[in-house]
């Protein structure tokens, strides 16, 4: 520990080397949320659906993208598609469209248990105000749902945050990197390594200790 020396963090490596990678690693993790939620609820109702034809590919989808490692995941993307389509895609897209893919199963997962936890009593006061399914779902159903699964989805966002270093092996210039080009160039690549990990538990500790007190104020209103 002696021969460490962290004396090259300091303000020029945060702006020359950090910072571009740290705003793509947020941009990378509300977008993939975003995208990932949107997709997630829909999966979520295909899967709650009574009609099979609908909720088995709805099912296959999710159990096979919670089957397969992450970084599989982003290396088929990356490779896989230009070599189908004949056009190159970009790394930061094609980690765009793979974490949104990706992380949708999961929130799928998340989405389906916050509907399964409101009482179907609500079905049925919507349907006896003679709302359709899609109105029951869109103005009763799923809003309680978000606020249940709230704590849950913020979570599964940290862990998000967390897989954005995964876009490090097809070469986006994330966080990680940031950190990997920064002790390259210092010749420090023990001392980078470390302070990334520090950087990554800070953050998520600070998230996660932000939404064990949203969990409680949550628990509070109700």
């Amino acid at each position: 520990m002696g021969a460490l020396d962290l004396s090259f963090f300091n303000r020029e490596l945060i702006t020359n080397f950090l910072w571009n990678g740290f705003v793509f690693s947020v941009e990378l993790t509300l977008v993939a949320m975003a995208g990932g939620i949107l997709l997630g609820t829909l999966l979520a109702l295909m899967r709650l659906s009574d009609r099979s034809w609908i909720a088995l590919p709805a099912a296959a989808y999710v159990n096979t993208m919670r089957s397969i490692p992450l970084v599989m995941v982003i290396l088929w993307f990356f490779l896989l598609i230009p070599f189908l389509t004949g056009r190159p895609m970009g790394a930061e897209w094609s980690a765009v469209i793979t974490f949104t893919a990706f992380e949708a199963a999961y929130y799928s997962e998340i989405m389906r248990a916050g509907i399964q936890s409101v009482s179907r009593d609500q079905v049925h006061a919507g349907n006896a105000l003679g709302l359709t399914y899609a109105q029951t779902m869109r103005l009763v159903i799923l809003p309680q749902a978000f606020r249940n699964m709230l704590p849950v989805l913020l979570s599964q966002t940290i862990i998000l945050f967390q897989d954005t270093s995964l876009v490090y092996a097809i070469g986006a210039y994330d966080l990680l990197r940031g950190f990997s080009t920064a002790g390259r160039n210092f010749n420090r690549p023990v001392e980078a390594y470390l302070l990334a990990a520090v950087v990554y538990f800070v953050i998520s500790f600070s998230l996660s200790s932000a939404v064990k007190q949203l969990q409680a104020r949550i628990a509070i209103a109700r």
